[in-house]
């Protein structure tokens, strides 16, 4: 039965707790419906003792770095390095960033300050399971911290001139992204307003709320996410097939 596990490393804002769905729900709603989840409290010591078992693991957001000296990060750092492998792992921000950091890369607070706002990736390597294809991917952002080193087996699918390691790749079983498919733009929104003047300077923060206006890639990312954790067969592409 395929079952797919929530590593959740984090909990959204005070702020946002009673206006927006929880956390793990937004993650849910990438998968569909119908799809089992088990949820586990990471900061509280919780992981899977079996990886196996699951079709797939999900590494959530989290306010923390992976650098921070907190006692949950090593645990989860060595659970992946031994789950790698035996499911399909699947890292988003932070996430992203503790897979990279877990199998050989390097992830500190970048000088370039927040990603935030609606930031668009060109694909530069295209995965069997990145269908519908596009050539580039437009998703909410919101990090300080980056990848900036990554290991020789990896892969780079996904850039920006702001975010060069936006989307990674490790083998067929293991993949990341900087960006959150699973942010709505009302709740990046709303985010964004939290932090305004106190961690996101107001012209950036203007800025941001301005691009998450525009038309974003939601769709096509959650359907390469889905394809990917519950290993969707790709359509047959014919004339007239609209892919």
């Amino acid at each position: 039965m395929t079952r797919i596990a929530i590593l959740e490393t984090g909990h959204p804002p005070e702020h946002l707790r009673d206006a927006f769905d929880d956390y793990p729900a937004r993650f849910r709603a990438l998968l569909g419906e119908n799809v089992p989840t088990v949820r586990f409290d990471v900061q509280s010591g919780h992981l899977p003792d079996d990886p196996s078992i699951y079709t797939g693991a999900i590494v959530t957001g989290s306010a923390a770095g992976v650098y921070d000296d907190l006692p949950w990060i090593s645990p989860l750092v060595e659970w992946l390095r031994a789950a790698r492998g035996r499911t399909r792992l699947l890292g988003i921000c932070f996430g992203h960033q503790v897979l990279a950091h877990a199998f050989g890369g390097k992830v500190e607070k970048s000088h370039k300050g927040w990603g935030v706002g609606l930031h668009r990736y060109d694909v530069v390597s295209h995965e069997p399971w990145m269908h519908p294809r596009a050539p580039s991917i437009a998703i909410p952002v919101s990090h300080q911290d980056q990848v900036i080193s990554i290991a020789p087996d990896t892969r780079v699918i996904a850039s920006s001139p702001f975010t060069p390691y936006a989307g990674l790749a490790w083998g067929e079983d293991a993949i990341s992204f900087q960006c959150h498919p699973e942010f709505q733009p009302a709740y990046a929104a709303a985010l964004i307003e939290g932090r305004r003047g106190d961690r996101i300077p107001h012209d950036l923060a203007d800025e941001a709320l301005l691009s998450l206006e525009g038309a974003n890639d939601r769709a096509v990312l959650t359907a390469w996410i889905r394809a990917y954790l519950l290993l969707t067969p790709p359509p047959i592409e014919a004339d007239g097939s609209g892919i």
